[in-house]
């Protein structure tokens, strides 16, 4: 390769050489044409400086061949680590993290909050859930991830579902379908199907259609809207 002069001798031509090649070294994402810019501007800004610098045509062969090799090996490694897919991850993410009403439609008996109210049969007691009206056959989904603790029929309330949904929470989803697609341990995702609304809940069988939906925070009954809403 040829050298660039100077007059005062700063960077002799085979200095010049080693400074450049360091620098394309430390910096392996540099391109041929990038550094052939770089080399000029300061060789053009050496010249300025002295009028005694002699600025020849540069043979850049030499370097090129340097940063073939880089390019080889970054192509190489490239080959050998595909890019990361971020999709499932972020779909597993997600899944764990969603919020959920487990059917859509209008409440018709909403949470007490430990009032006593006067059921449709006229019997007063707490509405320790909410009553969602959907028909029968919707199909019924997990509020978030969690873990299925019992599956099991009851007197008043018919086939129930109870999932811990983590973090104290445990969903109560009851009046199912007697096909129920889950089981004890069972862990689910948010939105997983676990039944289907039924008519088994005597307590509520004179009422039209529903999903009776309860949440437990502990010990403690709570809002279930209240507590979905603020994730929509």
């Amino acid at each position: 390769m040829k050298k660039v002069k100077s007059g005062r001798n700063i960077f002799g031509g085979k200095g010049l050489y080693i400074m450049l090649c360091v620098g394309v070294l430390a910096v392996s994402a540099v391109t041929a044409a990038g550094y052939k810019i770089a080399v000029n501007s300061l060789t053009e800004g050496l010249a300025a400086d002295d009028e005694q610098h002699v600025i020849p045509d540069l043979d850049f062969s030499e370097v090129d061949a340097v940063l073939s090799d880089i390019e080889k090996e970054q192509s190489e490694t490239d080959t050998q680590t595909p890019p990361q897919d971020i999709t499932s991850d972020l779909e597993t993410l997600f899944y764990e993290q969603a919020v959920y009403m487990p059917v859509n439609g209008e409440i018709i008996n909403e949470f007490s909050d430990g009032e006593l109210v006067k059921s449709p049969s006229g019997v007063w007691r707490t509405h320790d859930g909410v009553d969602i009206k959907a028909e029968i056959g919707t199909e019924v989904k997990a509020m978030t991830a969690g873990t299925v603790n019992e599956v099991y029929t009851d007197s008043l309330w018919g086939n129930c579902v109870v999932i811990d949904h983590n973090d104290g929470i445990s969903g109560y989803y009851f009046g199912l379908d007697p096909q129920i697609n889950v089981t004890a341990g069972d862990e689910v995702s948010a939105g997983q199907i676990i039944g289907t609304v039924g008519n088994t809940a005597d307590i509520e069988s004179d009422m039209e259609p529903h999903l009776h939906f309860a949440l437990k925070y502990g010990n403690e009954w709570i809002d279930p809207v209240s507590y979905i809403e603020p994730y929509k």
